[in-house]
């Protein structure tokens, strides 16, 4: 026990000591042992480098689960080295509450297999999302994490050693200072001392004992010096390896991105088949919904089709007077369209919209152009003209003037 308290107490003045050094160098009143520039730029970069880990990790983490109460649950469950339970996605929940409400209104209406194919599509999303959470996770989210919680946290403690052994350093070099600075003043006062009245002893020699002094903090100077250098080299090396630790995340990186790449192309690929779907059977919707109540047969077809989600498709007309074949046939031929003799407005473009295939039109913000429409056509196109250039441009792009 009397060990522990005397080490206790030569803890705490090292501790004392070594404080009051630091807010000496601070203000000014210290000399500092200043380390070479390519050190101090590996200990910039290191710090740059812990700075914006912990920011993108964040920000990741947020991207990937937006809910903050579920990010706490899932660190606490990581904390404690237990198993995160698996939670549904809100695209597999919005797919039970489709299918459910597909089973209330009935199966075999036209919402109800309209509801069920949504479902399971937006089902198929869930799944999509939840892979790709889990593969971000352990390719990306995990090497920054292990980073933080390892090798920073060994750079860090290496660093703070470091720290502590340069101020043993400085407070060697400022002892060997003083004790020279003494010994040259010794050297200028008598070698005796008066001990009792009338009485001069001979004392030992003042000189001799500040040379004594001057030695052993040479010594220990010698022996801080070493540490300190030895330090110092464990610290370079970690630091240089930053480097490596990029070379790991950039890794990392480009398998996030195949990740989030995969993700959505099969988002997209899932909407397109589903958008399919809901054109081909769009006629069978409307037809059932026309047999199944006799106050929808007598609706206008206009009102049952607008029911129908949008097919970037023409529909096929029966041939009209004054309409090319060509858009009755569902394809349209700019050169073969023929302005009304009334009807035609000037519009002003809102957005820049790249032409999807020859029959459209491309436009460009801030341009006028002339829009008409011909008889059954999308009520979301016009048939635009700029010059001698016409085609199919869409209406939500476009600002009509009286």
């Amino acid at each position: 026990m009397e060990f522990n308290v005397k080490k206790l107490a030569s803890d705490a003045g090292v501790f004392f000591s070594r404080a009051m050094q630091f807010t000496e160098e601070k203000l000014g009143q210290a000399e500092k042992t200043e380390l070479d520039a390519h050190f101090e730029n590996l200990l910039a970069r290191a710090d740059c480098t812990k700075n914006w880990t912990e920011k993108i990790l964040r920000q990741t983490e947020v991207l990937l689960q937006p809910n903050p109460s579920a990010r706490v649950e899932e660190f606490l469950y990581e904390k404690l080295d237990r198993k995160v339970p698996s939670r549904v996605t809100n695209g597999e929940l919005l797919a039970q509450y489709m299918t459910e409400a597909a089973n209330d209104f009935g199966p075999g209406t036209p919402y109800g297999k309209t509801l069920i194919k949504v479902g399971e599509t937006q089902r198929r999303l869930g799944a999509a999302e939840r892979e790709f959470i889990r593969s971000a996770s352990i390719n990306f989210l995990t090497p920054l994490r292990n980073f933080l919680e390892g090798d920073w946290r060994t750079i860090s403690k290496e660093r703070r050693i470091l720290q502590n052994r340069r101020l043993d350093l400085d407070a060697c070099k400022a002892r060997l200072k003083k004790a020279k600075a003494a010994e040259a003043k010794a050297a200028a006062v008598p070698d005796f001392q008066e001990t009792r009245p009338r009485n001069y002893v001979l004392s030992a020699s003042a000189s001799a004992l500040w040379n004594d002094e001057v030695e052993k903090a040479e010594h220990e100077l010698r022996l801080t010096q070493t540490e300190f250098d030895r330090q110092a080299e464990v610290t370079r090396l970690l630091l240089e390896g930053i480097s490596s630790t990029h070379v790991n995340h950039l890794r990392c990186l480009h398998e996030f991105v195949e990740s989030q790449t995969n993700y959505y192309a099969q988002c997209y690929q899932f909407m397109l088949d589903l958008q399919k779907q809901l054109g081909r059977f769009s006629g069978t919707f409307v037809g059932n919904a026309d047999s199944a109540s006799p106050a929808a047969a007598t609706s206008p077809p206009t009102v049952a089709a607008a029911t129908l989600p949008a097919v970037p498709t023409i529909p096929v007309v029966p041939t009209i007077v004054g309409v090319p074949n060509t858009m009755a046939e569902g394809v349209l031929n700019p050169n073969e369209v023929k302005p009304p003799a009334s009807g035609t407005r000037r519009a002003r473009v809102l957005y820049d919209y790249e032409a999807a295939d020859s029959t459209e039109l491309a436009l460009l913000a801030d341009e006028m152009i002339t829009v008409y429409s011909l008889p059954g056509m999308d009520p979301d196109w016009l048939i635009g003209e700029r010059g001698n250039q016409k085609g199919k441009v869409p209406v939500t792009y476009l600002e009509l003037l009286s």
